[in-house]
């Protein structure tokens, strides 16, 4: 086995969906609108659990320009026919104007399933992630490579971060997302197994028990997929720009292959590495892009989001060299300029409330700029 696969990647986006003009998110779903999409995009679109979601899957990518136009592609002809029924298309980790009591799960089998076993636990699933999707050379052993990069995982939370609001309020995280789905069995960071054959044991001790159907339901931040030879990122929000979403998935699958191409790298772990990097997941969910990290190689002292990506850069150099993804990942650095997006909805929440805006009211304008975002693909 080498590390110079084809490394393909895909990405799978989740969106609310809203109308578009009083920026209120959905109860049901628009008669015909999934229809539409299908007939436009194909399987690319797929219903979610919930009536006021929508889910895109972007064809196997082998080059970072590719990817980025099926993004885009995939999101266009998202509004385009969610134009003809008055939606709009919302790309962030929670919805500011979203109140979970008033949602409708979606009538087939799996979503009644979870319903059921999970109650108000499932009712309360209105959150939205990107999930990326890398395949490894044959041969290589997914969850090695899984175990090696969980101390990476808080970083590419931070720069995912777009979920500051929750049921119509502030919630004073930069991803709510991340917090409510703590409430799901089998999520976070997963432990550290002895490799793919020691996970699956694992699987099927599960599925033998009548505790799970299969491992699609194990829901940690990152996994072996159970339908793909790939390596799933779950850990983000879902990306309101299309370019960081774009970024994230190439910064991902330069990762993969660095962690191939060297595999000394993320081998030394304490019984504190694990706890260590809950930890970090922890500050990039209430800070974002501004967090400050437990360093875990070195001990008691702390560095900021931009420092760990920066070290990442440098690591992955020859890498992205490699898939001539640089211009793509640059966008990263300038979320710090920029803000990220939980930082943006909400620099408008507070420029409402100084003016003298109701809360809700303040809101439903961040709900108004998030609409607008997502269509400036």
């Amino acid at each position: 086995m080498t590390h110079d696969g084809p490394y393909t990647f895909g990405v799978e986006e989740e969106f609310f969906l809203a109308d578009r003009d009083r920026a209120q998110i959905l109860k049901r779903m628009r008669a015909g609108f999934v229809g539409d999409c299908q007939a436009r995009l194909g399987a690319q679109v797929q219903y979610e659990m919930l009536q006021s979601q929508i889910e895109t899957n972007t064809v196997i990518c082998t080059r970072p320009e590719q990817l980025e136009a099926e993004l885009r592609r995939l999101r266009r002809g998202l509004i385009e026919v969610a134009d003809q029924h008055g939606i709009a298309i919302v790309a962030a980790g929670t919805f500011p104007m979203a109140e979970w009591r008033e949602q409708v799960h979606t009538d087939q089998p799996r979503y009644q399933k979870l319903v059921d076993d999970f109650q108000i636990i499932g009712r309360r699933n209105l959150l939205c992630g990107l999930h990326v999707h890398v395949a490894p050379p044959i041969g290589t052993d997914r969850v090695d490579v899984m175990n090696r990069l969980l101390p990476w995982l808080p970083l590419f939370l931070a720069l995912s971060s777009s979920s500051p609001f929750w049921n119509r309020g502030r919630t004073g995280l930069m991803s709510y997302r991340q917090a409510a789905y703590d409430e799901w069995p089998r999520t976070g960071i997963p432990g550290y197994f002895h490799g793919e054959a020691d996970y699956q044991s694992f699987v099927s001790t599960l599925v033998q028990a009548g505790v799970i159907v299969d491992a699609g339901f194990l829901w940690w931040a990152v996994r072996p997929s159970a339908r793909y030879p790939t390596i799933e990122l779950r850990i983000c929000d879902a990306c309101t720009q299309v370019e960081v979403a774009a970024a994230v998935a190439n910064l991902f699958r330069c990762l993969v292959r660095l962690l191939v191409r060297r595999p000394e790298i993320g081998r030394a772990r304490s019984s504190m590495t694990r706890m260590l990097i809950e930890e970090n997941r922890w500050q990039a969910k209430r800070h974002g892009i501004r967090a400050e990290f437990v360093d875990i190689d070195i001990g008691p002292s702390r560095k900021t989001v931009a420092q760990c990506l920066s070290e990442l850069l440098v690591l992955c150099a020859e890498d992205a060299q490699h898939f001539r993804c640089e211009p793509a990942l640059v966008q990263l650095g300038r979320s710090f300029d920029t803000g990220s997006s939980a930082e943006c909805q909400l620099a408008v929440y507070h420029a409402a409330r100084d003016a003298g805006v109701s809360r809700a009211e303040s809101c439903r304008r961040v709900s108004r700029w998030l609409m607008a975002e997502t269509r400036k693909t």
